[in-house]
């Protein structure tokens, strides 16, 4: 018998869950919620472990999103880069480990940050966090001034 691969969702995290996947919600499923809390996570270095799971999540479901099961593996291999294995078939377990971690931090940022917008616009708390995270990657390649300063011969 072949045991199906799931995924845990973190218990504390089950209302804030429900509501970015409710009706309002920026998210359709709740595994896309945790896929984007597991990169916020991981762009914050805010992995949290975790005992108490809500309803496990097939893999499967991530596997057959466009780059749900790479973004897994990409976080397990950022986290532990001098171990190639982590990437091994035999090692699923570990790198899900990894991203429930990192979901569950992403999920405390989330919630962390509608506490301090005092916002129940999840769709703008999100893609706030979206444009911060890509507001760095664009000012380092396009900053006329820091690029004439570095010309400058002192």
């Amino acid at each position: 018998m072949v045991v199906e691969t799931r995924f845990r969702r973190p218990a504390e995290h089950e209302q804030l869950l429900a509501v970015l996947t409710g009706k309002d919600g920026p998210f359709r499923a709740n595994y896309e919620a945790l896929l984007f809390a597991a990169a916020l996570g991981r762009r914050k270095e805010r992995r949290v472990p975790f005992e108490k799971s809500g309803e496990m999540i097939r893999y499967a479901l991530v596997e057959n999103r466009h780059y749900g099961d790479v973004l897994i593996d990409l976080i397990a291999a950022a986290e532990l880069p001098d171990d190639a294995k982590i990437l091994g078939d035999d090692r699923i377990g570990e790198r899900l480990r990894i991203f429930e971690e990192y979901a569950n931090g992403g999920l405390h940022c989330l919630q962390g940050e509608i506490n301090t917008r005092g916002s129940r616009d999840l769709v703008a708390i999100v893609s706030s966090l979206v444009l911060d995270a890509l507001a760095p990657a664009a000012m380092k390649n396009d900053d006329p001034v820091k690029d004439m300063l570095d010309d400058l011969k002192w």
